[in-house]
């Protein structure tokens, strides 16, 4: 299961430049928590988000521009694991499913937002403060932080790196968090493993895919599936 997920995951990250946590997160959480899966994905993630983040050419430049975002993010994710009670009751991954979900119905009605220059330095803190708390909740960091990224109007290649650096960072930040709730720890090393390699291979796949398929066609099959997935996962939690 850890296998296919990752692959399936890399192999929508190869693609489109992002998906890898929220693919890989929406399909354990089938057979396990949202927090135990987020742990198996710390160094799958880090590993490929490094990568994204590190080609580009662009680096200091997005760096100096997204420093709102980043600061909030480990703000929101401190908060997150040190003011909110540990779920018990299943309530995880009713949020895990909503949060998906609505990450869907976003790229489907392809909403599209344009934050003023100015507006960056408060409206970043507060989209990463909000994106750290979701993340404790769901172990899904792609909302609010995605589509604040996509309204900024950067061209593509800054685009894939600026998620690149922004993903580094949720997942940094994730590390200690899920560490401080108990959940890493020795036991997950190998699904680390065969996560890791697993989606390695998908992003090359991916890669590959990307020019036998239109990005849109992709996009739309992308969203569809993460809709019904995000729509059973919440509705399997709460009957």
């Amino acid at each position: 299961m850890t296998a296919g997920a990752f692959l399936l995951a890399g192999l929508v990250k190869g693609v489109i430049g992002l998906g890898l946590p929220t693919v890989a997160i929406g399909l354990l959480g089938l057979v396990m928590p949202p927090l135990q899966a987020a742990a198996i994905l710390v160094v799958p993630s880090l590993v490929t988000n490094i990568w994204q983040a590190a080609v580009g050419g662009a680096f200091r430049e997005l760096v100096i521009r997204l420093w709102p975002l980043l600061a909030g993010i480990t703000i929101g994710t401190f908060i997150g694991a040190t003011m909110v009670p540990r779920d018990t009751t299943g309530w995880s991954t009713v949020w895990l499913g909503l949060a998906l979900a609505a990450y869907a119905a976003l790229g489907l009605v392809k909403v599209h937002f344009r934050v003023p220059v100015r507006s960056e330095t408060w409206m970043g803190l507060l989209m990463g403060v909000l994106t750290g708390s979701i993340t404790i909740a769901t172990g899904v960091f792609v909302l609010p932080m995605t589509p604040y990224i996509q309204s900024l109007q950067l061209d593509r290649d800054r685009l894939v790196q600026a998620l690149g650096i922004s993903f580094t960072v949720s997942t940094l930040t994730l590390a200690p968090a899920l560490a401080y709730a108990g959940e890493m720890s020795m036991a997950i090393a190998v699904p680390s493993a065969v996560a890791l390699v697993a989606a390695l291979v998908g992003m090359v796949a991916g890669q590959w895919v990307r020019g036998k398929v239109t990005a849109q066609t992709f996009r739309l099959c992308f969203f569809l599936g993460l809709l019904l997935l995000g729509l059973h996962l919440a509705s399997r939690a709460v009957l």
